[in-house]
């Protein structure tokens, strides 16, 4: 998606990908038309959000029809850069990282790990679900060498800044950060911090606190 060309809150964009998957889930259902409401029920996001998000982007449904399905999947498609396969790579190959090269997005098949890096010398030139592992040396020109534009991050976090620095003379212009470390990087590259430490604590403490809340008005 193109943030230049289109303006829109940053809340609205990082929901778009759930609104995507439910839609994607519709259409192989043989659904031919949604509402706000059965969306909202499907995501957990109240319908006036939804109604809102898509109207940053003009009519996409009717009043008192829905939406079809068939041009919410292409619209969403096409805004989500979805119509071309999207390689990404993983930096640091320990468990959590092995766990992601089982995954490998295998729900989405236009996103993969095409390729990984380690240090550990028993898995570099190795093979986890067909993800070859190079040699962190190699970093900066197998990134260069394959026009990839952003990886996950899952090494310690004490490496994970002069690891991030190295990134500075490659194409990479986004960071999945699954360490606890925060980064310093340039104005041009964008980073996702996911601390599942900290989101785990949030959670209980949500949990303690506001055991009678309505889990809906929770989400973000």
């Amino acid at each position: 998606m193109n943030e230049e060309s289109m303006k829109i809150p940053h809340a609205t964009a990082k929901r778009l990908p759930l609104y995507y998957r439910f839609i994607k889930n519709l259409h192989a259902s043989g659904k031919q038309r949604v509402s706000s409401a059965q969306l909202s029920e499907a995501v957990k996001v109240d319908s006036a959000t939804i109604r809102r998000d898509f109207s940053y982007f003009g009519a996409l449904g009717k009043k008192g029809y829905g939406y079809n399905v068939n041009y919410l999947l292409s619209f969403f498609s096409k805004t989500l850069d979805q119509d071309e396969l999207t390689k990404v790579a993983l930096i640091g190959v320990g468990n959590l990282g092995t766990a992601f090269l089982n995954y490998n997005f295998l729900k989405n098949n236009n996103t993969k790990i095409a390729m990984a890096f380690e240090v550990d010398p028993k898995k570099i030139g190795t093979m986890i679900s067909d993800v070859p592992i190079y040699d962190m040396s190699e970093l900066e020109q197998r990134l260069n060498e394959e026009e990839i534009s952003a990886v996950i991050l899952t090494v310690p976090a004490a490496a994970a800044q002069q690891i991030t620095d190295r990134l500075e003379h490659t194409g990479v212009k986004g960071i999945l950060n699954f360490t606890p470390a925060r980064l310093a990087v340039p104005p041009s590259v964008r980073v996702h911090h996911i601390d599942l430490a900290v989101e785990l604590q949030s959670l209980i403490y949500f949990l303690k606190n506001y055991p009678n809340e309505d889990t809906e008005s929770s989400q973000e």
